[in-house]
């Protein structure tokens, strides 16, 4: 396992990619792999508000269930429709395919809460790639 370097992360393992305005959020490859096969992922529909560090979600492991939190304020814009019928794209690309919601953000400034890959891989104990 390694930490992406050109993401943010949160404590709460869930990683950020920015475009302009626009936040996609996933959860690292730690977290899947301490969470064992994904079976079940549970995701806002595109629209709904998040506040940050609120419960967006849910994914259902053969070890556990386990809430997602969102590392930002914004407006969900799309959710990645094609986990509902491949969740082990969580498993196999966490940082690709596996990725989970994006969101149009409106506090830009929050980013400044979320770690970047030294302080993530440094919580971890994993390598940045």
């Amino acid at each position: 396992m390694a930490v992406a370097a050109d993401l943010r992360y949160s404590e709460s393992h869930e990683w950020v990619r920015v475009v302009g305005d626009l936040a996609t959020v996933g959860i690292t490859d730690h977290a899947q792999a301490e969470l064992g096969d994904i079976v079940y992922v549970e995701l806002p529909e595109a629209g709904r508000v998040l506040a940050k560090d609120a419960t967006f979600g849910a994914v259902e492991s053969v070890k556990a269930v386990s809430d997602l939190y969102s590392p930002l304020t914004g407006l969900v814009e799309e959710t990645n429709t094609e986990l509902g019928d491949q969740t082990e794209l969580v498993n196999q690309d966490p940082y690709g395919r596996g990725w989970m919601i994006r969101v149009r953000m409106q506090n830009l400034a929050e980013l400044d809460s979320l770690m970047d890959a030294s302080a993530y891989a440094a919580l971890v104990d994993e390598p940045v790639k």
